[in-house]
Parts: C-alpha cells; structure tokens; sequence
C-alpha cells in the first residue's frame, strides 16, 4: 500500500497576514469613493479625485510587490522546513 503524502494545514501567521492586507488595501481605497469623491486639494490643477486614484496605481504597484517578495520568503521558509530539505512539495 503506498502511504499518503504528509498534508501539513495551511498556518495564518504575521506574514500572511501583512501579505493580505498589502493586497487588500488598494481594493479598500477605490471601493470607499466617499473618501476622494472631491475636488480639493488639488494637486498642479488636477483635481483630488483624479491624483488620488493615480497615486493609488503606483501604491498599488509597491504593495504588490511587497506582497510578493514576502510570499516567496513564506514559501522558502516552509520549504526549507520540511524533511529532506525542500524534497516534499
């Protein structure tokens, strides 16, 4: 009989938890129009609304990022503590 393959739960940990809040909170920002539904500040005569959802783009873009890079970590970490070395996916 061939034995199952070990099936470790997946375990929320501080990381994965800042990896979805990076990945949350430009979604939180657009959704609650409320928020930037104005025209001041503006911002070298481009009205709030429209520099605030530009500068959520390049937000987005580092968050995302952030995200990522602390992904990969989480995964080599899990990897690397698994018997064998990493043999086990």
């Amino acid at each position: 009989m061939s034995e199952a393959p070990e099936v470790r739960p997946q375990v929320v940990t501080p990381v994965r938890v800042v990896i979805a809040l990076c990945l949350l909170a430009p979604f939180v920002a657009m959704l609650w129009v409320g928020s930037y539904a104005k025209t001041d500040p503006a911002f070298i005569g481009i009205p709030f609304f429209y520099w605030y959802q530009m500068a959520w783009v390049f937000i987005s873009t580092a968050l995302t990022a952030t995200a990522y890079v602390l992904w990969q970590r989480d995964q080599r970490s899990r990897r690397s503590e698994t018997p064998g070395g990493g043999a086990a996916k």
